[in-house]
């Protein structure tokens, strides 16, 4: 059983692998070695593909788009009260660079 798969050639060209560690029930890992094998890819590739498959299905759930819009505001509200804090410190809006001073020459 191969881990080669264009799958997994795809993931691992745009982004490093990393591992991931699940504990599951010795009934649930009888399952998947049986599919992994009934399918000649490994156990990895298996969950690999299921991950892929829940994260795509995922992204369509109507929940879990409106938890993101909540946290994507949380986020912005966060953003704004760090810019507002940074700005009272240094003034200004951030980035901007304070007016360069110039030495007078001695009178």
């Amino acid at each position: 059983m191969s881990e080669s798969t264009p799958a997994a050639a795809t993931a691992a060209a745009s982004s490093p692998i990393r591992t991931l560690a699940v504990r599951i029930v010795d009934d649930l890992r009888a399952q998947l070695d049986v599919i992994a094998q009934l399918n000649d890819r490994s156990v990895t590739e298996e969950i690999r593909l299921a991950l892929e498959a829940w994260v795509q299905t995922s992204k369509s759930d109507p929940k879990v788009l409106a938890r993101a819009e909540t946290v994507r505001a949380e986020i912005d509200r966060e953003a704004k009260t760090k810019q507002s804090a940074i700005e009272a410190i240094f003034g200004g809006p951030v980035g901007s660079k304070p007016p360069r001073q110039t030495k007078q020459a001695p009178a």
